[in-house]
C-alpha cells in the first residue's frame, strides 16, 4: 500500500495524538519510527536504501569536522557523493543510459544487447538524497557545523511530511530545529496550519485530481483529438501539476508547523510569472536554489559573463531536467527552459525580469499569457511518454486538425484555472498564503465550505497518486 492524500491527512493526526506529551529526544524518535513507516508502506525494501544513505552522509559529515587536510577533505567528500549519485545512477538512470547508449551504437552499426535491469523506482529517491549532498557540501565549505546526532540528522533527512516529494530540506535551516526542543504551536499557528492543509488537499483533490483523466485522454490519443482538444490537455496539465505538487507542499508544510517545524516556501503564485526567470522564482522554489547554491554557482554562476554563463544555465537546468526522470523527454523540457533563461538574460532588460514589481492586470496581463504559454509548451515533453509522443501531440496542434474535443474537459478547466488565479491573486496582494485567515467569520465560512464540498466530491473516485511521487 502507499498513501494517498487522505490517508495522508488520517496518518498525521495519530503521530500528533503523541507528539506533545513526549520531550524532545522521545519526538525525534517518534518523527523517526513515523517516517520510516510512511515510507516503507510505498516498498519496505527501499528503506535500506534511506538508511545508507543516512549514515554516509552522517559518517562523512563527522569525518569531515575533524579532517584539516584538504584533499582529504576533498576525498570524504567525494566518498559521500559517490554513495549518492551511485544510488540515483543505479536505481533511476541505470537502464535509462544503458538502452539509449546501446540505440546510439547501434545507429552506428554497433550492435549490443546490453543487460537491461528494470530496476523498480524507490519513491522519493531524488528528494532524500538531495538533502543528504547539500548538508555535506555545506560542511566540506564550512558553511555549517556537523551534527553529532545521528537521531537528529535521521530525522532530518526521513522527516515523513518532506521525504517523497519535498521541499527539499537545508540543513543550515532544519537541522538546529530538530536539534533544540520544540514550542507547541499557538491557536493562530494550528489555524494557519490546518489551513494550509486543506488549501492542499482543495487543489490536489478538487483541481488536480479532477483534471487528470482529461488530460490523460488527451495525451493518450493525440491523433484522434482536435486541436482545441490538445490545448486543453496541456493548459489542463499545466494545472493539474501546479495543484498536484503545489498542494503537496501546502500539506508538507502545514504538517510541520503542527509539529513545532517550519519548511521552506515551495510555491509563490508561479502563473503570474512575467518571465521565465521569475517562473523559476516561484515555482519548485526549494529546488531553483538548490540548483542555484549546489550546481550553478560552482560552475562559474554569471561571473564570466557571456557565452559561459549561458552554458551554465543551460547545463544547469538540463540537469535539472534528468533530475525529474531518467527519460530524454525530461532532458528536452530542461533544455527548453534552459534556452528560455539564457534568452531571456541576452534580451531582456534588468527592469522586465525584477520579480519584486507589482503584478498589475495592465501593464504584465500580456507578459503573464506570453509565459504561461512557453511553460506550457515545456510541459509537454514533461508530460508525454516519450520524446515521439511529444513531437506527435505538438504536431497535432500546430497542423490544426479536426477531432473530438471534450466540453467538459473545457468546462473544468476554466473553472479550475479561475479558481488557481483567484487564490493566486488573492495571496499575491496580501503577501501570505494564508489572507482568508483575517476574513470576517462568515466570509470565511463560505470559502472552508467551498473548498471542503468539492474535496468530498472528487475524492470518490480512484486515488490518483502525486505526480512528483515519481521522482
Amino acid at each position: 500500500m502507499s498513501f494517498n492524500s487522505l490517508q495522508y491527512a488520517a496518518f498525521l493526526p495519530l503521530v500528533l495524538a503523541l507528539y506533545w506529551v513526549l520531550g524532545r529526544r522521545a519526538q525525534n524518535v517518534l518523527l523517526l519510527v513515523a517516517s520510516y513507516v510512511f515510507y516503507g508502506a510505498f516498498d519496505w525494501r527501499f528503506l535500506g536504501l534511506l538508511i545508507l544513505s543516512t549514515v554516509t552522509d552522517f559518517s562523512v559529515g563527522r569525518l569531515l569536522a575533524g579532517a584539516e587536510d584538504e584533499r582529504r577533505r576533498k576525498r570524504l567528500f567525494l566518498v559521500s557523493l559517490a554513495v549518492n549519485l551511485g544510488i540515483l545512477g543505479l536505481f533511476k538512470y541505470f537502464d535509462f543510459f544503458i538502452t539509449d547508449g546501446a540505440r546510439f551504437l547501434g545507429s552506428l552499426g554497433i550492435d549490443l544487447s546490453p543487460p537491461v535491469l528494470r530496476i523498480l523506482l524507490p519513491v522519493g529517491i531524488s528528494f532524500y538524497t538531495f538533502h543528504g549532498i547539500s548538508y555535506v557540501f555545506d560542511v566540506y565549505r564550512r558553511k555549517i557545523e556537523a551534527t553529532s546526532s545521528l537521531l537528529d540528522f535521521s530525522v532530518f533527512v526521513a522527516f515523513f511530511p518532506q521525504l517523497v516529494a519535498g521541499p527539499i530540506g537545508r540543513a543550515q535551516l532544519q537541522l538546529p530545529q530538530f536539534a533544540r526542543p520544540r514550542t507547541r504551536p499557538d491557536r493562530p499557528q494550528v489555524r494557519r496550519a490546518l489551513l494550509l492543509i486543506l488549501l492542499g488537499l482543495f487543489k490536489k483533490v478538487a483541481i488536480a485530481d479532477a483534471l487528470a483523466p482529461y488530460v490523460n485522454d488527451a495525451f493518450a490519443s493525440p491523433g484522434t483529438t482536435s486541436s482545441l482538444g490538445l490545448l486543453v490537455g496541456v493548459w489542463a496539465f499545466a494545472f493539474q501539476i501546479y495543484g498536484d505538487f503545489s498542494g503537496y507542499s501546502d500539506i508538507a508544510r502545514g504538517s510541520a508547523s503542527l509539529l513545532g517545524i517550519d519548511l521552506p516556501e515551495n510555491f509563490n503564485q508561479p502563473y503570474l510569472s512575467r518571465s521565465i526567470t521569475e517562473f523559476w522564482r516561484r515555482w519548485h522554489i526549494s529546488l531553483s536554489r538548490w540548483l542555484r547554491d549546489y550546481l550553478y554557482i560552482p560552475l562559474g554562476g554569471n561571473r564570466a559573463g557571456g557565452l559561459l554563463t549561458y552554458r551554465n544555465l543551460l547545463l544547469t537546468m538540463l540537469i535539472g531536467g534528468l533530475w525529474h526522470g531518467a527519460a530524454l523527454t525530461f532532458v528536452v523540457w530542461g533544455g527548453l527552459h534552459g534556452l528560455y533563461l539564457a534568452g531571456e538574460r541576452r534580451f531582456s532588460t534588468t527592469a522586465a525580469l525584477d520579480h519584486r514589481r507589482p503584478w498589475s492586470w495592465r501593464r504584465d496581463l500580456v507578459r503573464t499569457f506570453l509565459t504561461f504559454q512557453l511553460v506550457s509548451l515545456a510541459w509537454v515533453f514533461f508530460r508525454a511518454e516519450s520524446l515521439r509522443a511529444a513531437l506527435d501531440y505538438l504536431g497535432g496542434i500546430a497542423r490544426l486538425q479536426g477531432g473530438t474535443t471534450n466540453r467538459t474537459a473545457i468546462a473544468l478547466l476554466v473553472l479550475a484555472a479561475g479558481t488557481v488565479l483567484l487564490i493566486d491573486l488573492f495571496q499575491h496582494r496580501a503577501r501570505d498564503h494564508t489572507p482568508m485567515l483575517r476574513w470576517p467569520p462568515v466570509a470565511r465560512g463560505l470559502a472552508y465550505g467551498l473548498m471542503v464540498v468539492p474535496i468530498v466530491v472528487f475524492s470518490g473516485g480512484a486515488p490518483v497518486p502525486f505526480i512528483y511521487f515519481n521522482f
